[in-house]
């Protein structure tokens, strides 16, 4: 069985493939997020395809999907829902907003500002939304995945922290080498048309009752103690990094526990190591960290602050 909901899960990369040209480290990025119950933040400059890797990925799944154009001009409420009288029957009903779904596209997410971009944030934690002091549950599975350009782009707003924290992992998607252009405009020759998923041959081949026993089966995935140490001592030395002006935080010590062992069950492992963190580590802390000035002009980033950590944490034998 066990076996089966892996070899489905790798059919979704194969969907997904039919649209998308490479990024398969991103795919596996968004199956880790949907095995772990979080969220993905996909990072990268307009044209990379961060749209129609989400919608392909929703397109593989027989699952609800919803997308919403965040732009400089939107409510809480266009994401949330709101209450509104209803003149025909003389009550305020309840309209439900696009966030009611299994899988939520946040298009271009910093292009809004904080005010709505935080209208995620309970729905991305608590799985509810609250409004006008009701709290309406939703859907299961839900995830969150939202594409954000880079925030020297012209008319972007920067995340809060509190809600970066809510992201289980942040990928970044950069430009394809030549082969892979080449690659895609050969598919556009021959008619691939993006917004037509269902002629590229992109069809469902997961269910949610599959991805209920999947996450359960991840969960059941042995972690040592000194594996959980050295998960710790990960986190602990992005605090103590000379570059860092704020560090990982407790939560991102979870969140890189529960993708390392959604990452483990992928490749077939019954027990957590520390390759499996050392893996995880770039995606899920990245977004997590703040650099110091001074260390930001000298041109230092996450990444390189993130890769000499891993390098320099004892790792347990």
């Amino acid at each position: 069985m066990t076996d089966d909901l892996r070899a489905r899960l790798t059919a979704v990369r194969t969907e997904v493939g039919k649209a998308v040209v490479g990024q398969d480290a991103a795919v596996t990025g968004l199956i880790i997020a949907l095995l772990a119950r979080g969220h993905v933040l996909l990072e990268g400059v307009p044209g990379v395809a961060k749209t129609l890797l989400v919608r392909s990925l929703a397109a593989s799944l027989d699952l609800t999907t919803t997308r919403v154009q965040f732009t400089p001009d939107l409510m809480p409420g266009d994401v949330t829902g709101s209450t509104v009288f209803d003149a025909s029957t003389g009550r305020f009903d309840f309209r439900a907003g696009p966030v009611f779904t299994n899988l939520l596209l946040a298009d271009e997410i910093n292009r809004t500002p904080p005010k709505t971009q935080s209208a995620l944030l309970e729905a991305m934690e608590e799985r509810q939304v609250t409004v006008d002091g009701v709290s309406r549950p939703l859907p299961d599975p839900f995830l969150v995945a939202a594409t954000q350009n880079p925030v020297e782009y012209e008319g972007t707003y920067s995340l809060p922290e509190a809600q970066l924290d809510r992201f289980l992992m942040k990928l970044v998607l950069d430009l394809p080498p030549r082969e892979q252009e080449v690659e895609v405009l050969t598919r556009h020759a021959a008619g691939f048309d993006p917004r037509d998923l269902r002629a590229a041959g992109v069809r469902a081949v997961l269910q949610a009752d599959d991805l209920a026993r999947a996450r359960a089966a991840v969960r059941e995935v042995q972690a040592a103690p000194d594996v959980l140490g050295y998960a710790v001592d990960l986190v602990r030395g992005t605090r103590n990094a000379p570059s860092v002006q704020l560090g990982v935080s407790p939560r991102g010590a979870t969140a890189l526990l529960a993708a390392a062992r959604a990452w483990a069950w992928l490749r077939g492992a019954p027990a957590l190591t520390p390759d499996h963190l050392q893996d995880m580590a770039l995606p899920v802390l990245r977004h997590r960290i703040r650099l110091r000035p001074e260390a930001e002009l000298e041109g230092v980033s996450v990444d390189a602050v993130l890769r000499s950590v891993v390098a320099n944490v004892q790792v347990p034998l």
